[in-house]
């Protein structure tokens, strides 16, 4: 089915679609709401049946069966609660048990299912989307299908149970006195049609400020450095306030449609109720029908009506969590625009020749970036990119990895085009550091050895004195499994660098790529890593991005990038020989003025 199809129809068909798999539990758990509300409803019979014993006595419907004494009647009566009661409480343990169960694998089922298709997904819906409003989706909306399940679906099978049992019954006691019962369930059921289709898209509203409300949250949190040292605290906290008074507003018009439900609902049953109750009584006065029959209808029609009252509540929830769900389908439903080739690699066996064919990229609304573009990285090879921000440096190496689609041309690893390639074997070729380091909350450890599955701590320390990094790491009191706070944020700049040129070491890819990877330390670290990255990059494909050029100074071959384009390419003396844009920077760097 295409997702068009798939959004078009409702939240709970696809809902009811997505648990295909768990069609027996959901089977087992409505069958104990339905056994469970049929015991609840019988006591109203008992009731009924023992006022007929105590009137009629001999000539009570019991006495038909065998039973003629009324002791023997009551005993009876008796032992038919004590049965009735014991199954009402065994299953009503068990529609809670199932369900629940039901409510918490459907949560935990959807939740990895959307988060595993998120990661599918190309960087540039990641670009358009907020990180908060993914969170609200991932947690809060899946959250509010759970609470439905736990209670709600429970909920609306017995009420649907309780409707048709109890009129079936009514309807054979007394039909005319049945049809007063009858009269609102119409009403109600046209009032509750016409309130859910009003409140369907305030919550709707609601789910989407509840979005916006997360997103300003996560990035004020991921910010909050740049916030206090602008000063800027009370600026955003009114814009807090401006996004939660938002939200608070839109659950504000859809709690007061739906807190006037339940009112209505409660006049409608009134009338029905004092019906039966006049109507009914008159009738028993006069004989017309039995005493026990009466008593019947006037405790089983509360049983009736009684829980309409609970619709609206269970339509509030109903309505909440197909809001909720359907943020999370559509979600699943994303279409996957880049997906992984068939053809299985080793990433041990590739040699690392890397070779870009006229090829031509632009981002999302923007203007082409690369144009008809073309380089050859022989394997083994060291290559130096530098130009200035925005010529397209590291989106050569997005394209590399797949990130995004290319507009035309091919890209070819070892003769193969990276297109036709299992994803997973291309990246697992290709170790990154990038000039955005993220460290994951965790050990320092578990940071270097993310990825190479590996707990090896003499391969860890080895990468680590590679990078650089194991002098500064033997200095903190719990070395290796001393925790880097979130997003590395216990670390400097220059140390979370090194880290990830370990954990980029440890890999041990046969392409090795440094996007900046010497930014953020001083110049005696430079000096090191360079000396590790001439050991590492040994029998390697190495790709150095930099504006320091000292960073490529002894690569294989550098290329300047303008605008997208090769503008000069060569030898660091070669290039300084050519006195072309590469000198000119160089010299500016050096200190040095130009000619």
């Amino acid at each position: 089915m295409s997702s068009c199809t798939q959004k078009g129809e409702s939240a709970l068909k696809r809902l009811l679609s997505s648990l295909k798999d768990y069609r027996a539990l959901l089977a087992a758990a409505s069958t104990c709401s339905v056994l469970n509300k049929i015991f609840d409803l019988a006591p109203p019979v008992l009731i009924g049946l023992s006022v007929d014993v105590v009137v009629r006595e001999q000539n009570s419907w019991l006495a038909l069966s065998g039973f003629s004494s009324v002791p023997e009647q009551l005993l009876l009566l008796a032992f038919l609660s004590f049965l009735i009661w014991s199954f009402e409480s065994f299953f009503e343990y068990l529609y809670n048990y199932l369900w629940r169960n039901l409510a918490q694998t459907t949560q935990h089922n959807l939740r990895i299912k959307a988060y595993g298709h998120l990661q599918q997904l190309e960087m540039s819906f990641f670009e358009a989307d907020s990180s908060g409003r993914l969170m609200a989706v991932l947690n809060d909306d899946i959250n509010q299908l759970e609470r439905f399940l736990d209670h709600g679906a429970n909920q609306l099978i017995q009420l649907i149970v309780t409707v048709s049992l109890v009129g079936g019954a009514m309807a054979i006691a007394a039909p005319g006195i049945a049809l007063l019962a009858f009269i609102p369930i119409p009403v109600i059921l046209v009032g509750s049609i016409s309130f859910q289709k009003k409140l369907a898209p305030r919550y709707r509203e609601v789910r989407e400020k509840a979005g916006d409300l997360s997103a300003r949250l996560s990035n004020n949190l991921g910010g909050i450095l740049t916030i206090k040292s602008f000063t800027t605290e009370q600026w955003e906290l009114e814009r807090l306030r401006k996004d939660s008074n938002a939200y608070r507003f839109s659950n504000r018009k859809a709690i007061k449609l739906s807190s006037a439900f339940i009112p209505l609902i409660r006049f409608a049953i009134l009338f029905a109720f004092l019906a039966i109750l006049v109507i009914g009584g008159l009738q028993a006065w006069e004989g017309t029908i039995a005493i026990g029959t009466y008593s019947f209808l006037v405790f089983i029609t509360q049983r009736l009506l009684w829980p309409l009252t609970t619709l609206g509540h269970t339509l509030d929830e109903y309505q909440r969590s197909m809001a909720s769900t359907k943020r999370v389908l559509d979600l699943i439903d994303t279409p996957i625009r880049i997906s992984s080739g068939t053809k299985r690699i080793n990433p041990q066996r590739i040699v690392g020749n890397v070779s870009f064919q006229d090829v031509s990229f632009s981002y999302k609304d923007r203007q082409q970036i690369l144009q008809n573009f073309n380089l050859n990285i022989p394997a083994g090879s060291t290559i130096g990119i530098v130009g200035s921000t925005g010529s397209g440096k590291s989106t050569i190496i997005k394209l590399l990895l797949r990130l995004y689609s290319l507009d035309s041309g091919i890209i070819k690893l070892d003769n193969h085009s990276i297109k036709d390639l299992n994803l997973k074997d291309l990246r697992q070729c290709i170790a990154l550091v990038s000039q955005d380091v993220y460290l994951f909350h965790g050990t320092i450890k578990e940071n270097i050895s993310y990825g190479s599955n590996t707990r090896n701590l003499d391969q860890i320390d080895f990468a680590a004195s590679l990078a650089e990094a194991s002098d500064f790491i033997n200095q903190l009191p719990k070395g290796y499994d001393t925790l880097v706070g979130e997003r590395g944020q216990r670390l400097s700049g220059g140390q979370k660098q090194r880290i990830a040129l370990a954990r980029a070491i440890l890999k041990d890819s046969p392409i090795l790529v440094l996007d900046e990877a010497t930014a953020a330390v001083d110049n005696e670290t430079e000096a090191a890593i360079q000396r590790s990255i001439r050991k590492i990059t040994e029998g390697r494909t190495t790709i150095v991005i930099a504006h320091r050029l000292s960073t490529v100074r002894n690569a294989d071959k550098i290329i300047v990038l303008n605008k997208g384009r090769i503008k000069e390419q060569g030898t660091h003396e070669t290039l300084l020989d050519l006195g072309g844009e590469y000198s000119d920077l160089w010299r500016v760097q050096a200190g040095q003025k130009k000619n």
